[in-house]
């Protein structure tokens, strides 16, 4: 069995786009494999966030991973604050990472462009998401394509304490899903379908209710020609639509193509409105019965003891291999 790392931030609930493209796999890589899945809320802090809101973001999230499929009792589904060996290890991989590497890491030059005052956090973040995967002996880290920096980063400085110390750390593999790993706005299909776009018009929230998903769904940009056919790079807007309707549908985007010939883009967008809510019907009733349960802080409860137990294992190793003990 292999071991699987992933991290998701309490910025904001989760879109379809991240239900579709990560978490629907989550649910079947758990029944075969030893599975981690971290609510990464000291990543979130690297911008100011409400604790009042950040608070509410890390339960909703915590409760959507279940509604959605995640088993707790065969994963483990954790806080990363509630273990404290994340910024332990990350102030040591802080130690042993470069700062020309972290300037150049993408999502810091378009985060911190054109601010005048920018948080430290933003630049050195991506040593924690290194200690995060590497304390749990990560075999796979299923991640997007905007994350794939990040990944080849935690592997180089892994290698490269592994080479100055001892062999402590799994280099992990980057797996990034070949279909719904990136699935595009619905008001502009160059761009990701994300929950900070300020449109809410450009994503479908994993908690939206059933008007108005319809309403965004028929919303959504697609063209003037009015036919129903994948071609990413002439039609990117339909054929966004498409991945949306196969992943949540079940069926191929062939069978879609020769499903809607002839036929326009309003009866199009009026199944695949269907096809969405029904694909997330039951992941909101489960997420109303869970929020505000003891079922939700048992689990949490829990994955923190399961989390902490092996992390704090993984950080003694690394300390004792640089030194930082009285034992010999």
């Amino acid at each position: 069995m292999k071991t699987i790392f992933s991290g998701i931030q309490p910025s904001g609930t989760l879109t379809l786009g991240n239900y579709l493209g990560a978490m629907k796999h989550f649910v079947e890589l758990q029944n075969d494999n030893h599975c981690y899945f971290c609510i990464v809320d000291e990543h979130a802090i690297t911008v100011p966030q409400d604790p009042l809101q950040l608070r509410k973001n890390i339960r909703s999230l915590a409760a959507l991973y279940i509604a959605a499929g995640i088993d707790p009792t065969k994963s483990t589904l954790f806080i990363q604050s509630e273990v404290s060996a994340h910024t332990q290890l990350g102030w040591i991989m802080q130690c042993v990472s470069y700062i020309g590497e972290l300037e150049r890491m993408t999502q810091f030059k378009d985060k911190s462009d054109g601010k005048e005052a920018v948080s430290s956090a933003l630049l050195t973040y991506p040593p924690l998401m290194a200690a995060d995967i590497l304390l749990y002996n990560t075999d796979i880290v299923p991640v997007g394509e905007d994350q794939k920096q990040h990944l080849e980063l935690t592997r180089d400085l892994a290698e490269r304490f592994n080479k100055k110390y001892n062999d402590i750390f799994t280099i992990p593999e980057v797996r990034i899903p070949k279909v719904g790993a990136r699935i595009m706005s619905l008001t502009d299909p160059t761009k990701k379908m994300s929950k900070s776009n300020p449109n809410p018009k450009s994503y479908v929230s994993m908690l939206d209710d059933e008007k108005t998903i319809m309403k965004k769904v028929k919303s959504a940009v697609t063209d003037s020609d009015g036919i129903v056919k994948y071609d990413k790079e002439n039609k990117p807007a339909i054929s966004n639509l498409l991945s949306i309707f196969s992943l949540c549908s079940g069926k191929s985007i062939e069978e879609l193509e020769n499903e809607f010939e002839g036929k326009g883009y309003g009866e199009f967008k009026q199944a695949l409105g269907e096809a969405v809510i029904e694909t997330l019907k039951p992941i909101h009733d489960r997420y109303h019965e869970i929020i505000n349960s003891e079922e939700l802080d048992h689990y949490l409860d829990l994955g923190a003891e399961k989390a902490n137990n092996v992390a704090s294992k993984t950080l003694t190793k690394a300390k004792r291999a640089m030194g930082l003990d009285r034992k010999r």
